[in-house]
């Protein structure tokens, strides 16, 4: 039996050993405030996305939107954003993490900008396709980012705080949505207004990173260890800033020896294969639970179950509520709960609600006045156990997983795949729905829920209470997939 990397005894609890423990000191507001700039990509992500979920009705009309048209300039942004994922990724390891969400801040203000005064279909299409690239790079850089400052023994929660922002974004739109369309609704262009509320926190994003520093382990990747030093001494207690940084540069140094790690040295080698797979496996099943079908096209399915159009803008704002609840949650249990129980928990919950809503449908037929209540009810249920079991978990297990080398480029391509998944739902559930109906909807994402939890129990490694570095060794020599290492908590 081997020996994991995170267990004591081991080497790699050695090297944690090593390092001084965290304690209270002016560097943990420094860290917060670092956080929280860097996750208003995750609020505009949040925004960008759900913001369509209002304003589709009314651009519908104006722009003269077919059916197909609908769902495209839906998707589009989301096409964007499987291309924003990828290069973003592989342009922060070139270029910077901090100076590429700079880059990132810029697409969210113009592409706003570009939708707001959109005169035609085309023009709306330019531009979502100029927010998914933002939406995209924002999904790959900031988790890293977030993961790569932290200590290790708080990397959960801050990284985490990413995944809060953007169920904070997603509300925000469907509170703006249902307050502007309430109250200006009657007036044309009212989704002009929903849309460019973007543009202050895009300015916001791009101030408060001309103050943030790089990422240190990008740094030392780079050659930049004195700078590297000097960032970590704002972030780490006293006495610990240049013993982390001999750690990471260590690991570094060694792993740069073995191999260079593009993208075929990555397809060659049999585990960075697999976690590769894994990563991807992860974004493809998040995305299969049907959560950016309620994110997108919520009002549009509780327009079905019975609600008026009027009633649907404001109930909508349900989910967004839970969403935040169930984010604040997992960022209390994320240090301190296994990743891998959290995704069985989470994927086993999503289930049995696909299950009911589906149920539901056929039980209470259109025209009950219970219907729309209680699917209402039951969607509330499932938003609140994929925000607080799988959505958290998922981008911080991707930020986590993958060594260095690699790490760009493995979160870049796992969300790439995420995206396009996410993209293609995105286009055609509006025409899933007219064929088979809520019923069939949320009965076939049951199945593809209950497919999911198998592959988590099966194949997705713990990664909780290990240093990045530890994780490194243990995935490029292939004992993370030890079942003793996999399961470790």
């Amino acid at each position: 039996m081997s020996t994991s990397h995170g267990q004591p005894g081991s080497p790699g609890a050695g090297l944690r050993d090593a390092l001084p423990p965290l304690t209270p000191g002016p560097y943990r507001s420094r860290l917060g405030v670092v956080a929280l700039v860097a996750t208003f990509g995750g609020l505009l992500f949040g925004y960008d996305t759900s913001v369509i979920n209002g304003a589709l009705e009314p651009m519908k009309a104006e722009l003269g939107l077919t059916d197909f048209t609908e769902g495209v300039v839906t998707s589009s942004l989301l096409f964007g954003a499987a291309v924003g994922a990828i290069s973003g990724g592989r342009l922060s390891d070139a270029w910077g993490r901090r100076k590429t969400i700079l880059l990132m801040s810029g697409f969210f203000f113009f592409g706003a900008l570009v939708c707001v005064f959109a005169p035609a279909f085309e023009v709306m299409v330019v531009g979502r396709v100029l927010l998914g690239l933002a939406v995209g790079a924002a999904s790959t850089v900031v988790p890293v980012f977030l993961a790569e400052l932290a200590p290790y023994e708080i990397r959960g929660s801050l990284s985490g705080r990413n995944e809060m922002m953007i169920v904070v974004g997603q509300l925000a739109a469907f509170v703006i949505n249902a307050v502007v369309g309430n109250v200006w609704g009657e007036y044309g262009g009212v989704w002009r207004i929903m849309l460019a509320v973007v543009t202050i926190p895009a300015a916001a994003l791009f101030i408060g990173m001309l103050r943030v520093p790089e990422s240190p382990r990008w740094l030392i990747d780079h050659g930049h260890f004195d700078e590297a030093v000097e960032v970590l001494r704002q972030v780490r207690p006293e006495g610990r800033a240049e013993l982390e940084a001999r750690q990471i540069a260590g690991v570094t140094h060694a792993d740069s020896k073995r191999q260079d790690l593009d993208w075929r040295s990555v397809l060659s080698n049999r585990w960075l294969r697999r976690i590769l797979l894994v990563g991807i496996g992860l974004g493809v099943a998040q995305q299969l639970t049907g959560i950016n079908s309620i994110m997108y096209y919520g009002q549009s399915i509780l327009r079905e179950a019975g609600f008026d159009q009027s009633t649907a803008l404001i109930v909508n704002i349900a989910p967004g509520v839970i969403a935040v609840v169930g984010a604040f949650i997992a960022l209390r249990m994320m240090d301190s709960f296994s990743r891998r129980k959290t995704f069985i928990i989470g994927f086993t919950l999503t289930t049995v609600c696909h299950l009911l809503i589906g149920i539901g449908s056929l039980v209470l037929p259109v025209g009950n006045p219970l219907r729309p209540w209680v699917i209402l009810v039951l969607v509330v249920a499932f938003v609140g156990s994929m925000q607080t079991f799988l959505n958290v978990a998922v981008w911080v297990t991707l930020s986590e997983i993958f060594p260095l080398k690699m790490r760009a480029f493995g979160m870049g391509t796992s969300v790439f795949v995420l995206w396009l998944t996410n993209a293609f739902l995105g286009l055609y559930f509006p025409t899933l729905v007219s064929a088979v109906g809520i019923t069939g909807c949320f009965f076939g994402f049951a199945v593809i829920n209950l497919l999911a939890l198998v592959f988590v129990r099966t194949q997705v490694p713990e990664t909780r209470g290990r240093t990045l570095e530890e994780l490194e060794e243990a995935v490029t020599t292939g004992r993370i997939f030890d079942k003793e290492v996999r399961e470790f908590a």
